[in-house]
Order: structure tokens, then C-alpha cells, then sequence
């Protein structure tokens, strides 16, 4: 726990180098990959481009696209409105849930916690069969309250009671559907309300997802079979956390990592475009690490420049490489920033091997493929 915390001090206190822009390009990140864990497979690029074109009115049909949109507006009501709050309550964890499902096939279930008996595994009939079985409907409102009381303590280290916290909810299951990318979220509001990760999200779903099947493991050991003070609830808890904070130190260094990377790509960008410092330009290279993709409207909005300064800036940076079009379509065209997606690709398929290097290890999920210079 100490050398968890201290990775995450140490981040939390390095200097600012577009941290603002960094935050928010990890909080996707981080809201990509628990979508991930639940088998909602969208590629960063795909994700960015579908939520261009929802912003800017252009019909997307894209359901998957639409699930994981959700996921990173209830990840960002999690960290921006739940963390804050001055106490936890039963209502705040609903509204996660809410914006989470509000674009899901099943919108009506949001927020609502569930009233019959679900079961993990098995078969759609019964439960005979199920790896696991949560509690029955009429226990969940005093464990959700006993597990909102335990959000609002500040009396144990901040790591294990977000590791204790993500592992009762999952425990409580106490949601129809979504109940994995909630308690994930609620891992987020209990790191900055500690003060652990005030100003970033740590994707540690990305290392969870690379560590699926022992995060499945860990998370059933920790519903041990016997009383609180037995070796089998000592061990199981222990192997859990363990895994938890593994995982939430592996995250931390590869945050890091990024940081890194995407600064060398803002510093190869103003040397391939030379915006003059205030332009609109110089303010447009500066938001494209959370906003790779954006329509003309979009930098009138990131910038505060007028229509025709935007345009000179999308015409010089394209010009420099730094962005290009993508398809055909002359209303409401969107721009991309490339080199931003292929440092994504590049961390997502590092983060999926246990030594975060491919060329001598296979990742252990499904990757984005790196694209060929060109490639759309």
C-alpha cells in the first residue's frame, strides 16, 4: 500500500505538463477499457469519431459506440460530481448507474436498483448453475447504505478502502446490468476524495482487463464461506487487495509513461506547424490530446477564435500533418489528430502484456491493430 501511494504522490505531484489535457484523455482511456472487461469492444479511434459526429448532429448508428459513450459520461459524473460531494450517498451511486445505462439498450433500468434475484454464470433459467450468486433483492438497501458508510470513512489507507470498496459493490451486485463499469467508477471516487488522484484517473481497468481471468479469481476468493475473522477471509481479502494494488501501481507508471510520449508529441507538432504563440493554431494543437477528433465548430468552441481564424488554423495544421480529414463529407467535416491514436494503440497493446513490451510478448487480449501510415 505504501508503494502505491507513493507512485501515485508522485504523479499527483510532478510538474504540469498539459496534465488538464492528460486527465481528461485518461479518463476515456480508463472508461474504454472497463467497457472492455464487458465485452464492449470499441477502439479509442471509433469511440472519438462517433462522439464527433453525435456532438455535431451527423446520424451514427453504432449501439457498441453508444454503450461505451455512456461509460465515460458516468466515469466523468463519478470523478466531477461524486468525489466532490461532501458525503457519499445511496442517490449519488444511482446517478453513476443512470448516466452509465441513459444510452444502453435498456435506459429504463438506470438507476434503479434491482428488485429480483440476478446470478452470475450458468444458465438464464435458474441459478443452480451460477459461479456466483449476490444477495436477494430485500438485503440491498442496508448493504448499500453499510457499503456508503464505509465510502465516507477516512480512517484506513485510501488504496485498500477503494480496492474494499470496488470488491463489496461487485459482492452486493445490487444493478440488472452495468454493476462491473459502476463499481469500477466508484474505485475513481474513492482515489480522489482521499486526495490520492485528485487531478487524473489511473486506467487501472486497462490492467484488469490484461489480468482478467486472475481479477475474476481474486474477486471470488474475496466472497469467502465462513466467518469475518477466519484464515479463509484473511487470505481471500489479502489476495484481492493484492491483486488491486498490483494492478493500480502498474497504472500509475504507465500514466507516467504516456505523459511522456504525448509530450513529445506536442513538441513534434509545434515544430512541424510554428503557430505563432495566441493564435488559434497554437490554441487548437494544445486541446488535441483530449479532443483528437473535432469538426470546425468544435475549435470555434476549444479556441474562442472566430470562424475564419479556425479555419486558417485547421488549414496550416493540416498543411504540418499535425491533423487530417476523415472521409468526404463537406458539412460538418471532422479532422484527426493521427499521431494521438497511434500512441493509444501503442499503450493499449503494451498495457495487454504482463512486461509492457509486444515485441518479445503476445498481448493478452483483443488489441487495436497498429494502422499503416494512411490508413483510415
Amino acid at each position: 500500500m505504501a508503494d502505491t501511494e507513493r507512485g501515485l504522490a508522485a504523479f499527483e505531484g510532478a510538474p504540469d505538463q498539459g496534465l488538464e489535457q492528460l486527465a481528461r484523455f485518461l479518463l476515456r482511456a480508463e472508461a474504454v477499457a472497463s467497457s472492455k472487461i464487458e465485452g464492449l469492444q470499441v477502439n479509442s479511434r471509433r469511440l472519438a469519431r462517433h462522439e464527433a459526429r453525435i456532438a455535431a448532429g451527423i446520424p451514427d448508428q453504432d449501439a457498441t459506440a453508444d454503450a461505451v459513450l455512456g461509460n465515460v459520461l458516468a466515469m466523468r459524473h463519478a470523478v466531477d460530481q461524486v468525489a466532490t460531494a461532501e458525503t457519499v450517498e445511496l442517490k449519488h451511486l444511482l446517478d453513476i448507474h443512470a448516466a452509465l445505462m441513459e444510452h444502453s439498450d435498456h435506459p429504463d433500468i438506470g438507476g434503479q436498483v434491482r428488485t429480483r434475484q440476478n446470478w452470475i454464470g450458468g444458465n438464464d433459467f435458474n441459478p443452480c448453475q451460477a459461479v456466483f450468486v449476490p444477495p436477494p433483492p430485500e438485503y440491498l438497501a442496508d448493504l448499500l447504505d453499510d457499503l456508503c458508510l464505509f465510502i465516507n470513512r477516512d480512517d484506513v489507507p485510501g488504496t485498500l478502502q477503494a480496492g474494499l470498496v470496488h470488491a463489496q459493490f461487485e459482492t452486493i451486485h445490487p444493478f440488472a446490468d452495468g454493476n462491473g463499469r459502476t463499481g469500477r467508477a466508484l474505485i475513481h471516487v474513492v482515489l480522489k476524495r482521499r486526495g490520492l488522484a485528485r487531478h487524473f484517473v489511473p486506467p487501472i481497468s486497462l490492467t484488469l482487463a490484461t489480468r482478467a481471468s486472475a481479477y475474476v479469481e481474486a474477486l471470488t476468493r474475496f466472497r469467502y464461506v465462513g466467518e469475518a475473522d477466519s484464515p479463509q477471509a484473511h487470505s481471500g481479502i489479502r489476495d484481492w487487495i493484492d491483486l488491486f494494488l498490483s494492478a493500480t501501481r502498474r497504472a500509475t507508471a504507465d500514466a507516467a509513461n504516456l505523459q511522456s510520449l504525448l509530450g513529445q508529441v506536442q513538441l513534434e507538432w509545434r515544430t512541424a506547424a510554428q503557430p505563432r504563440a495566441g493564435s488559434a493554431a497554437d490554441r487548437l494543437l494544445s486541446e488535441l490530446i483530449a479532443n483528437p477528433v473535432v469538426t470546425a465548430d468544435d475549435a470555434i468552441r476549444l479556441t474562442g477564435a472566430s470562424r475564419s481564424a479556425v479555419f486558417a488554423a485547421i488549414e496550416s495544421l493540416s498543411a504540418a500533418e499535425v491533423i487530417r480529414p476523415v472521409g468526404d463529407q463537406k458539412r460538418y467535416r471532422l479532422f484527426e489528430a493521427p499521431r494521438v491514436f497511434e500512441i493509444l494503440t501503442d499503450y493499449e497493446r503494451a498495457a495487454a502484456t504482463e512486461s509492457g513490451d509486444t515485441r518479445g510478448e503476445r498481448p493478452k487480449r483483443v488489441v487495436p491493430y497498429r494502422q499503416t501510415p494512411g490508413q483510415t
